[in-house]
């Protein structure tokens, strides 16, 4: 599948059609917790499954778990039943601690029950790609170093940030390899702590890591879905667009319609309806209401696929969940 192609054709086509970050709520389906769920290839492709069939989404994409990676460098991880995992402590804080990191081999940690999803899952949808979840290299760092400190460091010791950079890269380009190994059509790869930066600062530390990576792993069929949902991220376009992935995906801490008015017109973008506050929080009314303000304005853009603003809650109404695809529905029926 050329999936970039296949994403633009969405984009270009007549009728709106949606693509939001859905997976967890398949616990609810599924009568599974979440810790079950980030733990067991099989059931996270049974998530994967229930998801493609219960929505009309236009991809199926896997967990936004973004304590994998760092587990995998060796970083603690709280696991919750209700709750997506959350990474603990510090695991570098100096520059000895960044040279002494080793960088982990696909399969350490819960990377390999990961990439087996992702095979099993693209064994049983094929009428849709199939996207696995990963990291950005700024936000792995963070996760390593400690989201507060790395903000220090990026000032009092860049070098030492850099070099864990450079290993998170190494890793996640072997990591994105290996999902492209098991039949994966793309990758969605969240850098949503690059968001807290300025435009020059993300330039130094976020971007040229992330072209790195799509770089080596994007190909005709294999899509990388760059995503973002800080608040800063209108002040960083230029410098995020530079990365030449082949979706940029934003969150609700910025104006959707402001970005496209800011994005070239060969520059696909999707977001970027409130998880916790619609989809969580929301009725189906507020949902419908909310997507329906959005689409208005920004749904006759040839460059936008309507989405969630991040990852989908695991607690989110299902009710809210149709009630988006409905809403999307209607707007069709309405511009027809």
């Amino acid at each position: 599948m050329k999936t970039a192609e296949y994403l633009w054709e969405i984009a270009r086509g007549k009728e709106q059609r949606a693509m939001p970050v859905l997976s967890f709520p398949a616990v609810q389906k599924m009568q599974v917790t979440v810790k079950q769920l980030v733990e067991s290839s099989g059931l996270q492709a049974e998530a994967m499954e229930t998801v493609a069939k219960e929505t009309p989404s236009i991809a199926a994409v896997s967990l936004m778990d973004l304590s994998v990676e760092a587990q995998a460098f060796g970083a603690a991880v709280r696991f919750s039943d209700d709750e997506v995992p959350t990474v603990t402590g510090q695991l570098v804080s100096d520059e000895e601690g960044a040279k002494a990191l080793a960088v982990p081999s696909v399969g350490a940690g819960r990377t390999g029950v990961c990439v087996e999803a992702i095979r099993m899952a693209k064994e049983r949808i094929q009428d849709r790609p199939v996207l696995a979840g990963v990291i950005g290299p700024y936000s792995l760092a963070g996760r390593l170093i400690d989201v507060t400190e790395i903000m220090y460091l990026c000032y009092d010791e860049p070098e030492t940030v850099h070099l864990v950079l450079e290993k998170a890269t190494e890793f996640l380009i072997s990591y994105g390899l290996a999902f492209r190994e098991a039949g994966a059509d793309g990758i969605v790869m969240a850098e949503p702590l690059a968001g807290l930066l300025s435009a020059e600062m993300s330039a130094e530390f976020s971007c040229p890591y992330v072209k790195k990576i799509i770089d080596a792993l994007q190909t005709e069929d294999f899509a990388v879905v760059y995503h973002n949902c800080g608040n800063s991220v209108c002040n960083m376009l230029p410098e995020i667009f530079s990365v030449g992935a082949a979706a940029y995906h934003f969150g609700n801490a910025v104006d959707m319609r402001t970005i496209l008015d800011q994005a070239p017109a060969d520059v696909l973008c999707m977001g970027n309806i409130d998880p916790a506050g619609q989809f969580a929080s929301g009725t189906p009314e507020s949902i419908r209401e909310a997507t329906a303000a959005l689409l208005k304005a920004c749904g006759t853009a040839s460059n936008f696929i309507i989405s969630s603003g991040c990852d989908i809650p695991p607690h989110s109404k299902w009710e809210n969940i149709k009630a988006f695809f409905g809403a999307v529905e209607e707007f069709n029926h309405t511009c027809s």
